[in-house]
């Protein structure tokens, strides 16, 4: 299914410029933030997740799901190149959950050039997402509408951080080597199918609000929510994460939400 932007831009409510600046850029990324949840559902249901262009907008625009980095950058990274944006594929290694050594790139994500100057454009990492792209300049703190964000060198690559309020989270390691669609294929069936991805065990969903507000959910640790019965997050995903749930090929049974979510723990097995 050939991109349409006219589709696109109704998924994500935008009215706004399509020239190439940098105030469209910015106005794209946090309208796509706020409308395309970051979710997982496939993986738990045992779904093949296709990251080719045409499966990709068949199922986070055309049916009004949402997805991962895979799909989620690369999806915004073919509508800004249709604007006429000049964009880059690069790919990062996650050290959100600080592991003990040095992980593969598992991270899709997009380099924008604008007048000379590089940004990171990046619609698909989950609760930490950005909800504007960052300038690719070393040690400036970036206020965003959900945060502040910072680059550093490290080594011969870069370090995206995230300025909470107590702490200072490091996100991902990436470089400027260009990638293939190929990387992108190993990287997403790698996530989808080893067997100690957390996104295989986890209920994962994020959707930031235009305020600086967002919705998250995520089914593990001490602060899992908590829910009486599959109806009621089958309905809550709909109604708070801007999911449809209907289509023909992407959508989801309630029966099989229900099996689901009893194999992972987020609601007592009947």
């Amino acid at each position: 299914m050939a991109l349409d932007l006219d589709r696109y831009f109704g998924r994500i409510h935008y009215q706004g410029s399509r020239t190439v600046s940098l105030e469209t850029l910015r106005a794209l990324h946090l309208a796509h933030t706020c409308a395309i949840p970051f979710e997982n559902l496939d993986v738990l249901l045992g779904r093949t997740i296709q990251v080719d262009d045409d499966s990709v907008f068949e199922k986070l625009v055309m049916a009004g799901r949402g997805g991962w980095c895979f799909e989620q950058n690369g999806l915004f990274r073919n509508v800004l190149a249709e604007l006429g944006f000049e964009v880059e594929n690069l790919s990062g290694r996650v050290l959100l959950a600080n592991p003990p050594q040095m992980p593969a790139r598992s991270h899709r994500l997009t380099k924008v050039t604008l007048d000379g100057e590089a940004w990171i454009a990046d619609v698909g990492f989950g609760g930490k997402t950005l909800p504007a792209p960052v300038k690719l300049v070393e040690g400036e703190l970036q206020a965003t509408t959900h945060g502040v964000y910072s680059l550093e060198r490290v080594e011969n690559d870069w370090l995206l951080k995230f300025h909470g309020e107590d702490k200072i989270i490091n996100l991902y390691r990436f470089n400027l080597e260009p990638q293939y669609f190929s990387d992108y294929e190993m990287g997403n069936h790698y996530v989808a199918t080893w067997p100690q991805s957390h996104f295989r065990h986890c209920l994962t969903l994020s959707l930031y609000l235009p305020g600086g507000e967002k919705n998250t959910l995520y089914s593990a640790g001490e602060n899992a929510p908590v829910f009486e019965s599959a109806e009621q997050l089958y309905r809550y995903l709909q109604s708070d994460f801007n999911l449809r749930l209907d289509h023909p090929r992407h959508g989801i049974q309630l029966d099989e939400f229900s099996a689901m979510l009893e194999r992972i723990g987020v609601i007592p097995q009947g």
